[in-house]
């Protein structure tokens, strides 16, 4: 059975950064395309970066050049790096994991940017 399991979330002011986890188990993780997703409340989930089995990294417009994706096989786990939070960031983020039509999801990490 496939468990993501989100962490790093939490409160920071504009400007700041933010460090989220997603620890898989029962998949073989290293063959799988990880992605963070997003969904803001009275907003449908947005695509924010992902990072396939091979380590290449894609973003949307919105977050390039303030976060990063990465990805530690070794540990099972994927990474998203997020600097310079503006307050348009704010949202349970999601971590996913595909292998061709197949996708799981995480249950999500709220994060909060206020002053």
């Amino acid at each position: 059975q496939v468990q993501l399991v989100e962490s790093g979330g939490g409160l920071v002011q504009p400007g700041g950064s933010l460090r989220l986890s997603c620890a898989a188990s029962g998949i073989i993780f290293s063959i799988y395309h990880m992605g963070w997703y997003r969904q803001a409340p009275g907003k449908q989930r947005e695509l924010v970066a992902r990072i396939t089995s091979g380590g290449t990294a894609n973003y949307a417009d919105s977050v390039k050049g303030r976060f990063t994706i990465s990805r530690e096989d070794a540990k099972n786990t994927v990474y998203l790096q997020m600097n310079s939070l503006r307050p348009e960031d704010p949202a349970v983020y999601y971590c996913t994991a595909a292998l061709g039509a197949l996708s799981s999801w995480g249950q999500g990490t709220q994060v909060t940017v206020s002053s």
